[in-house]
């Protein structure tokens, strides 16, 4: 097995920084890619709390000026990761979200705070950390896009490069003036076969038209954003670069989401008796200020509250979730009316509905632990990872037919045009009328305990983990680092 070296560039990585799904990729797959022969190093900005966790790293390079103040290069390690730490205080050393400022509005030099990390990622692609030589830089979404434009223009021998797309509706886009402020050849990066995007630039399209391999997150995503609808703008260059485009589903670390093992559930549990997921009902029951019931179906949701998530209409599906005896258990934050709204429904229906605001990783493990449905009603779905953790805990998922949501789950009514088991439900078309259809079905089929438990047990049987998947990039890495051989 060839040894690679890969080089991963990511804006936020778990355990240290989250967001959303691409720390969990970004902190995961590091990890289960050692067992392919791979060798990764992940480079991240210096954020506070990534400052104050690697109090340890070494320091590999100082610049007086970089990129308009002092900067340096950091190494170190955080649980089993790699890293490489971009430490510029003046474009990272600012509170709360990496993105956005306090009040939620994106921080206005965000395209120069990206820059400096593609920037420095395409330097060490070059050689500047001899210990580390990449064979292969892999770029995650806009913020990294760059990585593959500065070592195209930079000229000369130069690694592979990947760009893996999270989600097509983040595309970093900004003036054109930009491009030269950011060390760009202006003349040639803005142009329609480089940075250009209708008048302005985007760093997501640099990365699709400029990086010698693309990858998403799931198979049928991959087909999606092909279309103009699904390509949000970019969907002919996806289609003129096809030939180099793939979807490869995420896993999750089947460590951090263990029912039986996990730190953050109230009582722990296993596929060989599920026993115990009634008493984390109860938990989150009382976390939520709902009724204690048995009965009740429990709907979970963990969620970005957006349009993207489908989150508008399951507050028109509320009347049937009332309607038909269920209870919802909502943790998200996101659009500010629908954070009103839902708070709003949860004021007029106490002991049915409870919603708490914002984000809370423990919350989020005991929703999966103690719900008996997980809810995603997502409009586009790249790939997914709350259902992925749904069938690892025992909450059946109800999701809708879109990216990787059609790849993970199986739906009860396949069970006989397939060979895989039935994990969940799906519907489509993304309508409130095909989601409160759904809605009932699962209901129906919660109070069919031998089916229920049939559910359950087949997603805690499904492989949601890295290990497979993983070898899919190794093989990826593998054969681009060919083909530039040739």
């Amino acid at each position: 097995m060839t040894p690679v070296r890969v080089l991963a560039v990511a804006s936020e990585v778990y355990p240290i920084v989250k967001t959303g799904g691409l720390a969990d990729v970004a902190g995961a797959l590091p990890l289960a890619l050692k067992a392919h022969g791979v060798e990764m190093r992940t480079l991240m900005p210096g954020y506070p709390d990534v400052m104050r966790m690697l109090g340890g790293a070494g320091e590999i390079r100082r610049w007086p000026d970089y990129f308009g103040g002092p900067g340096r290069l950091l190494a170190g390690s955080h649980d089993g990761l790699d890293l490489f730490v971009l430490d510029v205080p003046h474009l990272y050393a600012r509170p709360g979200n990496p993105y956005v400022t306090p009040e939620g509005v994106d921080w206005p030099d965000n395209g120069v705070r990206f820059a400096a990390l593609s920037r420095i990622a395409a330097d060490i692609g070059h050689g500047l950390v001899p210990a580390f030589v990449p064979d292969v830089v892999h770029a995650h979404d806009w913020q990294a896009g760059l990585a593959p434009a500065y070592l195209h223009y930079d000229g000369g021998p130069r690694p592979g490069t990947v760009m893996t797309i999270h989600n097509m509706a983040y595309q970093g886009k900004f003036d054109r003036t930009l491009t030269s402020a950011i060390g760009l050849p202006a003349a040639a990066a803005f142009d329609v076969h480089g940075l250009e995007y209708f008048g302005g630039i985007s760093f997501l399209k640099a990365g699709l038209q400029l990086a010698d391999r693309i990858t998403t997150v799931s198979p049928t995503y991959a087909q999606e954003i092909q279309s103009d609808e699904g390509g949000m703008g970019l969907g002919g260059l996806l289609r003129e670069r096809a030939d180099v485009l793939s979807g490869i589903l995420n896993g999750i670390d089947t460590d951090v989401w263990n029912p039986q093992t996990d730190p953050h559930i109230a009582y722990r549990f296993g596929a060989e008796d599920l026993t115990f997921r009634a008493a984390n009902k109860a938990v989150l029951q009382q976390q939520f200020s709902l009724d204690s019931s048995d009965e009740a179906p429990l709907l979970g949701v963990i969620s970005r509250l957006s349009w993207q998530k489908g989150l508008d209409l399951l507050l028109e599906a509320i009347p049937t979730i009332l309607g038909d005896g269920m209870q919802l258990a909502l943790l998200g934050s996101g659009d500010r009316d629908l954070q009103d709204r839902y708070q709003a429904v949860a004021r007029a229906n106490p002991g049915r509905i409870g919603v708490v605001i914002g984000y809370d990783e423990i919350l989020a493990h005991l929703i999966q632990a103690g719900s008996d449905a997980l809810i995603v009603p997502s409009r586009f779905e790249p790939c997914g990872l709350t259902q992925l953790y749904a069938l690892r805990y025992g909450a059946v998922p109800i999701v809708s037919r879109v990216g990787g949501l059609e790849d993970t789950i199986v739906d009860i009514g396949e069970a006989n045009t397939s060979d895989r088991d039935p994990t969940g439900f799906k519907f489509a078309p993304v309508t409130v009328e095909a989601l409160t259809g759904t809605l009932r079905k699962a209901n129906t089929a919660f109070h069919n305990k031998a089916t229920w438990r049939r559910l359950q047990l087949s997603g805690l049987a499904t492989d949601v983990s890295w290990r497979n998947r993983a070898g899919d990039y190794a093989v990826l890495y593998r054969d681009l680092m060919a083909a530039r051989r040739t």
